[in-house]
Order: C-alpha cells, then structure tokens, then sequence
C-alpha cells in the first residue's frame, strides 16, 4: 500500500501509495517509518490522489515514545501503520498511576493518562455551548473517584459553578467510598446546601477594592485607612481604646480650628460621634471643670455672640486625649467586625479627613461612600453575614468540613447574583486559597484545584493589573504550581480569557469550536498546536474532544463517556 516517500520537509513527508491496494480509510491513521535503531511517528494528515501527507509527531526509541523529533526519516525507510503495541505507548495503559480518561475513536482503545502529571499542572477545556464541556469535565471527575488503583482522599476541587450544573452529577460521590465526600455553597437557599458566607474581616485592601469596584489609585488610600480605623475599632486592648480617642480628639480639633461657623462645627462634631463614640467621646460624656461638669454636648452651646460656651473647657477636654506618640500605633491582631462596621469606619475616615469638603476628593470619597453603603443594606450583605471570628486557616478549613469529615468536591453555585459579584466572590476566594497555600510550612502539602465553569466570565484582560499592579489568576497561573494550587478553565469564550494565563496551561481537552475568533486565538495561543488539530476540532461530534498537552503523548481525539449522573 505504501509505496515511497517522495518528499520530505521539516515537519512532514509526502508518500506516494497503491490506492489499488488501501484496505482502509487511511485519513488520521498514525503510520510508522522504520530505520535501523529508532522508529519515527507521523499522522496522515492529508490524501490526495496517490499522495498522502504525513505529519511527523515523535519518535519510539525501545518501547518509550519520544514527543518531538530531531531525526527525520530517509527515503529508504519502511512504511507502514503503527501497530497494537504501539498504539498502547501511545494512549497509555491502566496503570497505578493513572486513570481512564475517555476512548480513542479511532483505534478503539481505552486512553489512560498519568493522574498526577495531569492534575499537577493547570488545564483548559474549551468548546461551543453544547460540544460536550460540562459533560466532560463531570465524566473526567466522575472517572477519578471511581479508580479502583488511587483513591482521592487529599483531593480539594473547588468548582465555581456559574449555573448549578455539577450538583447533581458529583453529589453522590459517597456512594462509590464512604470517605467522599461533596459540601455545596449556594447564593440560593432554595437549593439546599449551605448558605454562602464570606468574614469581611479577612479581605484586604485589594479584596474590598475588587467588591467596591475601584476605578482610579486614589480611592486605594481611602480604603487602606478605613481598614486599619475599622481594625482598631474593633479591637479592645487598651492601647486601641487611647488610640481611638487619640483620633476623635484630633479630629475633633482639626474641626475647632477651622474658619467654620460655630453651628457647622457643631454638625461636624456630632457627625463624628455619631459615627464613632467611646465612653470619653459621646453626646452624654462627662467633662469636668473646676467645681463643676458639664456633658460634652452642653460644651457645644453656642451662646449670643455666636461662640460655644464652654470654649475653653472643650479645647482642654479634647486636647488632654491628643498623644502623638499613637500615631506609630499598629493592631497586632485582626478582629471580628461586620459590614456595618466597615461603613462607621469609612465615615469616620471620610469626615476626619475632610475628604467630603475637598473638591479634588470628594468624588472618589463619595463613590466608595454610596457603593460601601449601597452593599451593606442591600441583597448582597447575607453573603459576609459571618456569625463569628475565625482565622484564614480555620475558615478554610470550614470551607472542605461537612459533618466532621473532609468534602473532597466543594461546589459553589453563583447562579443568582450578577456578574460583578460572581467575579469579586471568586476572585476573594481564589486569593484566599493562595495566601493560604503560600503560608503552609511544607510546601503544596495541601493542594486545590479552582475549577471555573464559564471562566471567561472572570478570568478576564480586566484592570487589575492598573488598580491592583497585578490579576490575582494572572499571578496563580505563573506562581500557583509551585505552592499546589492549579487552576482548571472551562470556557465558550477563549479569545475572551486573559493571554498570560491561558499561556501557562500546560494540557487542554478542546471540543468542537467553530467562531473565527476562538479558533483563531487556540490557533495563536496554544503552544506548538498545529493546523491540522485546530482544523480537525471544528468537525467533532459532541462529547468528543482533542486532548493535547503535556499529559498527553501526542494530540489525540478521544470520545469520553457520558457521565452517570449527568450534569
């Protein structure tokens, strides 16, 4: 059937073949030229008459294959299609260390990968609405827990589940071992599961940037301020109180010594105590003088000429608390605080400062003002309704505990809030799961995987990198392996993700894609991916995907097993 090779270029060969003799469609077959000490792969890529194109794809040396080749063949090679031992290198075997992904259609052989070469690294799954995606990724988990050879026990997926759909296929997982286990968070009560919630007081500044959606630098400060005023408020050392008063006083001061009338100072002062009080600075407070008291709101009288009553008394007050020494105060512990917490903090910062009575800050301060409020009172202030204090470690820990055993599958269903919020929860998370995955003493002894199904909905060419200097799946993507922490893509959109990040995902399962753009950006994007794939993956049936990466000996078409239960 082969006859010669009558071309050869650098990256494939041109055999002239006996159509009289073909017994078979020879269209995708993998062939094999033969030398004297290494046997070299190609794909037939192309037929045309009594020509065939040959793709060169690796080399077998003894019975390991070898991706890639240096070496071509000569036109005295032999040709012929691989065979069934050659085919096993090639899809793998059910080996320990490894679990069945899906079936070669063309060869009718079980494909089985490396299960730590292929969970250790990030992965991508792209695919039209309705190529097979969901399908796939709840069969690809499906299979691992269902190994017989390695049981999962450590495993940590965390899917962030843009419609709900995993809920029912990974659910029962208990059912194939007692000790699997699947926790489900979900923004809908309605669902079942636990209620989703979030401990304010573990955000940071770039946390509550990304859920107050800053748009300019200087909206940064006026946060960083209302996080250490709401962290110091809500502390009860002793220090913390003297601070606190430290503040009202001086804020208070700045007030007293403004060209203001009397009655506006008087409003501004009241403003403050409204929004922070303590048991020296409040409406009711005592202030003594010589042989009498008066209460600190009788010390803001104004009298006939326009002036406060008692002047003198309330400047000595107020300036008896002002310590500059505090002003080098740090909390050195975080504490417990709420939403509302936050906003007092925030008003306080805003009114100490002068912020509102500034032209030049009013806008970014009354911006963070209405949102922070907007966020407190709304729909959306359940989700960080967290009853009591708890460190990143314990929360974590939470996170993975349903009923005093470990959930293995963590499912947070984000179908009824909008996009804005669904990104910033996910985003918070994600920088949780690397904080904690930074601070571990052994490194990537506790490992997650983040699953992001429709990850074009947040792994986005946003302006984190303006705001923030940095996208925190940006920063996983390039920093996450090392510490344990992959990510795992889920996307109709792939021109849509961020560049950086899809550069660093080392295997991809692409099911049937057919807009100009996506094709063309895995074209681009993809390393060393060839033409041919990208052509070949615009013609697959649904559930059927081009499995290509470095988990995977060469790209090959698999057909995986409807999953059971179906998403």
């Amino acid at each position: 059937m082969f006859e010669k090779i009558i071309y050869i270029s650098e990256t494939m060969a041109h055999v002239k073949i006996n159509t009289s003799q073909m017994s078979t469609n020879l269209m995708n077959l993998n062939v094999i030229f033969e030398e004297e000490k290494t046997s070299i792969l190609g794909e037939i890529v192309d037929i045309n008459d009594s020509i065939i194109k040959v793709k060169f794809l690796g080399e077998f040396i003894g019975d390991k294959f070898i991706a890639g080749v240096i070496r071509k063949p000569t036109f005295a090679s032999k040709i012929r299609i691989i065979n069934n031992q050659e085919i096993d290198l090639l899809v793998g075997s059910n080996a320990v260390d490894s679990f069945y992904v899906g079936k070669s259609p063309l060869y009718g052989k079980n494909v089985n990968i490396p299960i730590n070469s292929f969970f250790s690294n990030h992965m991508a799954i792209f695919g039209n609405s309705g190529s097979g995606k969901s399908f796939g990724f709840a069969r690809l988990l499906q299979n691992v827990f269902e190994n017989q050879n390695f049981k999962p026990y450590r495993a940590n997926f965390m899917i962030f589940d843009a419609y709900g759909e995993y809920h029912s296929a990974l659910s029962e997982i208990s059912k194939l071992d007692s000790n699997f286990h699947f926790k489900f968070y979900t923004t809908n009560p309605m669902n079942g599961g636990y209620s989703l919630a979030i401990p304010i007081w573990l955000l940071d500044l770039d946390d509550l940037a990304l859920l107050l959606q800053v748009t300019n630098h200087g909206q940064l400060p006026i946060i960083e301020t209302m996080l250490k005023l709401v962290r110091i408020f809500a502390s009860d050392q002793e220090e913390a109180r003297r601070y606190k008063n430290y503040l009202i006083a001086k804020a208070i001061m700045n007030i007293l010594f403004t060209n203001q009338t009397a009655s506006s100072k008087r409003n501004d002062i009241f403003s403050i105590l409204n929004t922070c009080s303590t048991n020296e600075f409040n409406s009711e407070a005592p202030v003594k003088g010589v042989g009498y008291v008066r209460k600190f709101r009788e010390c803001l009288t104004i009298d006939t000429q326009g002036n406060f009553s008692e002047s003198i008394l309330l400047n000595e007050y107020v300036a008896s608390f002002i310590d500059e020494s505090l002003d080098k105060y740090e909390v050195t512990t975080n504490n417990y605080y709420t939403l509302e917490d936050l906003e007092k903090a925030l008003n306080f910062t805003l009114i100490s400062e002068g912020m509102l009575k500034n032209d030049k800050s009013y806008a970014d301060a009354i911006l963070l003002k209405v949102r922070l409020h907007s966020l407190t009172i709304g729909g959306y202030a359940k989700y960080f309704n967290y009853k009591e204090y708890v460190t990143l470690e314990n929360y974590i820990a939470n996170i993975v505990a349903v009923s005093g055993k470990k959930a293995q599958i963590v499912n947070f269903n984000l179908v009824d809030v909008d996009d804005w919020f669904a990104k910033a929860v996910v985003k918070i998370y994600s920088k949780m799961l690397f904080k904690f995955t930074k601070s571990l003493n052994k490194r990537a002894s506790i490992p997650f995987h983040i699953i992001l199904e429709e990850a074009h909905r947040y792994v986005q060419n946003d302006t984190d990198n303006f705001i923030l200097g940095y996208n925190i799946f940006e920063r996983i993507a390039k920093e996450g392996r090392k510490y344990g922490l992959i990510l795992n893509l889920i996307s109709q959109r792939p021109v849509e993700l961020s560049e950086t990040v899809i550069s660093q995902c080392s295997n991809f399962l692409i099911f049937k894609t057919n807009h100009p753009r996506d094709v063309e950006y895995v074209r681009q994007m993809l390393p060393n991916i060839s033409n041919e794939i990208v052509e070949k993956q615009k013609t697959l049936q649904p559930g059927v995907c081009i499995a290509y990466g470095s988990s995977f000996r060469i790209p090959i078409v698999i057909k995986m097993d409807l999953p059971n239960p179906a998403p």
